[in-house]
């Protein structure tokens, strides 16, 4: 589940950052796009805090809460095997919106922010429903689901290299 985990990481990266790129090079120039009249809609927004602009203009906070959150899934992605398949989904969603928006932060000083529903004030971008929908999905899987992590030992990784 590695190799997948990886490749789905370095998709959703990608997604988030084109649409980014999108986002500085079109809208920021039309300044508003309507998708979905009186729905749904397009408009630039360059947040310098965190959710709904708190925080304004404190990067190295979140910089440091993004690799602290990186730090420990990755102690538990080396410590346990992820089994549960939500539980995986919502680890890999997670990790790529921090890390989309972590890119943001690190080079350009602000988050690129675009996508806004007219029941839903706050402006966002495809990281940040990445780490919505993995934290929803993550909740709903220590909650429900039986079988998310198991500790790796030697007997469990053998037992894997002869099923592959």
């Amino acid at each position: 589940m590695a190799i997948i985990g990886i490749i789905l990481f370095v998709l959703l990266v990608a997604a988030d950052q084109l649409s980014k790129l999108y986002a500085i090079n079109v809208v920021q120039k039309r300044g508003y796009v309507e998708i979905i009249k009186n729905f749904y809609h397009l408009i630039y927004v360059e947040n310098r805090g965190a959710a709904f602009g708190i925080m304004q203009n404190k990067q190295w906070i979140f910089i440091i809460i993004t690799i602290a959150v990186f730090s420990v899934f990755g102690y538990v992605l080396y410590k346990y095997k992820i089994e549960g398949k939500l539980f995986f989904a919502a680890t890999v969603l997670i990790l790529s919106g921090g890390f989309g928006n972590l890119i943001d932060r690190v080079f350009r000083g602000y988050v690129v922010d675009f996508l806004q529903f007219s029941f839903f004030p706050p402006v966002c971008n495809i990281a940040d429903y990445y780490i919505t929908v993995g934290a929803v999905l993550l909740v709903i899987s220590v909650m429900f689901c039986k079988k998310n992590i198991a500790p790796r030992t030697l007997k469990t990784e053998s037992a894997e290299e002869n099923t592959d």
